[in-house]
């Protein structure tokens, strides 16, 4: 067997971009396209939503992965299959059966995902020691973070340009999702040069009958966990709707209630400068947790993700479209969302606390993408049925149950906080 650690600073960037790029397509690209094609904020609220789904219920086969084959090879296969959907979405787009065809594809894609990041996690695990698994975690998440600059960014651009260029929606997001297949056919052959064989199928061995679900079933017995599950629930009951709906906000005609952008400039602003402040806030909320611990920042954390949402409702009251409005609005909610989920994500971990915690994370995260997926299905019909003005107020008032809740879920107020050696 490889000895660990070999070769880390190779084959971690190009792993995690590739983990990235796939999950930003399906989830924030996919809307984006849709509604340049034509498809209604209600088709694309639900059916895109749907699309979370894999990630909400991965921890039920995450176990097949241990038994079955080695990371490596799992996280290979379902990057090809993301290449080869991608490229299949490119070539079905210029059709009459676009929607449903491309949608398929995109369960293709979405299902290969989840199942590479239980891949990708798990040989990072096996690859790495204790030590250097800490070590790169910044590493991991600048990459993940350059992959979204990439998709939500640079391909929306290009695909704004093509539109510009061919003077068709179809024809330039088919370029550009074959463009994307080819990127990740480049990123899976890279990886399989750069990643190391940790591993042996002959080293793997089936655990003990049942444990399965008593490792499952122990999570549902946590002290508190009721309160707990409500919490994750909600805690992006806002959020969930305002993402689904804010690229139609800023694409949509001004008659129709929108700001009028055109796609490139969408990808602009959201991919880049949006993705930056989404860092930034994402390391800024790391560092004051480690300083003061989680109780001290989390209420602050639950605001900043929730307050930015007003400024989407004065921009669709006012029907302002000054560039400058938009960036600021765009800016605060992308650095409020990163900033929460730092908190978010060190409650789930200490909520996933035991002898079974990598299971319990993934179960504890499956929750939270249920709890972006359900509002999500419906945030088009909302937006419909409300306009962009009420919709955007409703938005703000679905922080509520967060803040709420926030009272009565336990954890320790220094959890989180770095200790004095």
């Amino acid at each position: 067997m490889i000895q660990k650690n070999k070769r880390a600073w190779a084959w971690i960037p190009t792993l995690y971009f590739t983990q990235g790029l796939p999950y930003v397509m399906v989830v924030t690209v996919s809307v984006i396209m849709y509604k340049k094609l034509g498809i209604s904020n209600a088709d694309i609220g639900l059916y895109t939503s749907w699309l979370y789904l894999p990630w909400v219920i991965k921890p039920l086969w995450s176990p097949f992965l241990d038994l079955i084959g080695t990371k490596r090879n799992w996280f290979l296969g379902m990057q090809l299959l993301i290449s080869l959907s991608f490229l299949a979405i490119g070539l079905f787009l210029p059709t009459n059966m676009f929607f449903v065809t491309t949608l398929a594809c995109f369960w293709m894609a979405s299902f290969a995902s989840a199942t590479n990041d239980i891949a990708s996690d798990g040989y990072y695990m096996i690859g790495l020691t204790e030590e250097k698994q800490s070590f790169f975690v910044g590493v991991r998440s600048t990459f993940y973070r350059l992959s979204m600059v990439t998709g939500q960014g640079l391909l929306v651009i290009l695909a704004g340009f093509l539109e510009n260029h061919y003077g068709q929606s179809d024809k330039a997001w088919s370029v550009t999702m074959i463009v994307t297949a080819c990127i990740m056919l480049l990123l899976t052959l890279t990886n399989a040069l750069l990643c190391p064989k940790y591993e042996s199928s002959e080293s793997i061995t089936l655990d003990k009958p049942g444990s399965f679900w008593e490792v499952f079933s122990s999570f549902f017995k946590k002290s508190g966990i009721g309160t707990a599950l409500a919490f994750i629930l909600f805690f992006r009951l806002g959020e969930s709707q305002l993402v689904k709906m804010a690229a139609p906000f800023l694409l949509d005609a001004p008659e129709a209630g929108g700001l009028g952008y055109s796609t490139a400039e969408v990808g602009t602003i959201y991919g880049t400068i949006g993705v930056i402040m989404l860092t930034a806030g994402g390391i800024l909320g790391g560092v004051l947790i480690s300083r003061h611990g989680l109780k001290r920042w989390f209420f602050p954390m639950v605001l900043t993700l929730n307050i930015p949402n007003a400024f989407y409702a004065l921009l669709a009251i006012t029907g302002s479209d000054h560039l400058a409005a938009v960036i600021t609005t765009v800016v605060l909610e992308q650095f409020g969302y990163g900033f929460a989920i730092a908190g978010f994500m060190v409650y789930l971990i200490y909520l996933a606390e035991g002898i079974s915690k990598t299971s319990h994370y993934a179960i504890a995260t499956g929750f939270m993408a249920l709890g972006m997926m359900v509002p999500g299905l419906v945030s088009g019909y909302m937006q419909e049925w409300l306009g962009y003005e009420g919709f955007f107020v409703w938005v703000v008032l679905a922080a509520l149950p967060s803040l709420l809740l926030l009272k009565y879920i336990q954890y320790p107020p220094d959890y989180g906080k770095k200790r004095d050696s």
